[in-house]
């Protein structure tokens, strides 16, 4: 398949990429910063994503949505699985809100992924659209919830968080619970069993969310419970999926005497740590790391490999790919 087919049409400063393999095409991304002028202080950055079957001339009406309301894409990022019959794209752009309004957008975009028959179409714009709402579950640790509070104070995560939910009891003289009462971050500690894990309850609580973040939530969620929520739940896990699976995987790694130790973010399915990974991130161990040592470093893992598939998904880089697969920009 030809890239001069997409692209020379409507991107002709690109036809040096021509001879490149069309399976995935990066467009070098310009920096915010070039468009910092008076002038053009009234722009505002745009996202969109685009899952549709493959065919001739998508990159060409992609571009010239964008273009025909007076907007400049920024960066595209384009994938094109060999033998799928598929196409992915992300892009980046900036426009100006006056000549091109939020809901004319959507109006735009629709026509397009009406026209592709698109199976994914997302366009969001930051500054104007509401920020994701979530909840997060977590358990008895705290290393992953307290870095990721600490992300959304710091705005380091375009996230609302409606509420932390656990079932473990912190004290109100907690490091967590004293954060959270100071920002008026409701906690809910929810009491479980083997028999009864408040799934009901929790349902509850989470209705007026985007998605869920489990947090080293170190409970099973139902099939049930999955299907009545039905939105995404990032789950945090330690080590290189599929390996060390289930409870207490730092020290079944470390009794494997592993040299090489990661953490993995992934979708949440009924099946146990199977889910659609997001990213992963690894660090080496060595003889001289003891089980103290050997944690820390799994822990900074976990709640770096969390935080940046929180800002991925925010940022609209996540996009399904087969059953069990994902494509991340």
């Amino acid at each position: 398949m030809s890239l001069r087919r997409r692209l020379s049409t409507s991107l002709p400063q690109l036809l040096g990429f021509t001879n490149r393999s069309f399976k995935s095409l990066k467009f070098p991304q310009q920096s915010l910063h070039c468009f910092n002028s008076s002038s053009e202080s009234s722009l505002a950055h745009g996202i969109h994503v685009f899952h549709c079957p493959d065919g001739v001339g998508i990159v060409a009406k992609l571009s010239d949505c964008i273009a025909s309301r007076g907007g400049n894409i920024l960066g595209a990022d384009i994938f094109v699985p060999e033998n799928k019959k598929v196409f992915y794209s992300r892009s980046e752009f900036i426009f100006d809100p006056a000549k091109w309004p939020r809901a004319q957008m959507d109006e735009d975009f629709l026509k397009l992924s009406n026209m592709f028959n698109a199976m994914k179409s997302v366009v969001r714009v930051p500054i104007l659209d509401p920020k994701y709402k979530i909840s997060v579950l977590a358990s008895k640790q705290d290393h992953c919830l307290v870095d990721l509070l600490h992300g959304w104070q710091d705005g380091r995560l375009p996230i609302d968080i409606t509420c932390v939910i656990s079932n473990h009891d912190r004290g109100p003289n907690t490091h967590v619970f004293r954060f959270l009462e100071r920002h008026g971050i409701p906690y809910h500690y929810l009491h479980t069993t083997k028999e009864n894990k408040r799934e009901g309850e929790i349902l509850d609580l989470v209705q007026d969310t985007d998605f869920l973040v489990l947090a080293r939530y170190m409970q099973i969620l139902s099939g049930n419970f999955l299907k009545s929520y039905g939105k995404d739940i990032i789950n945090i896990h330690h080590g290189l999926l599929p390996s060390f699976k289930g409870g207490n995987p730092s020290k079944q790694a470390f009794d494997a005497g592993v040299k090489l130790i990661g953490a993995t973010s992934h979708f949440v399915t009924e099946e146990l740590d199977a889910g659609p990974i997001i990213g992963q991130m690894v660090e080496r161990v060595c003889h001289r790391d003891n089980l103290k040592s050997f944690v820390q470093k799994s822990e900074n893992l976990e709640k770096q490999c969390l935080a940046k598939a929180i800002k991925s998904y925010c940022e609209l880089r996540v996009l399904p790919y087969e059953d069990n697969k994902t494509v991340v920009f």
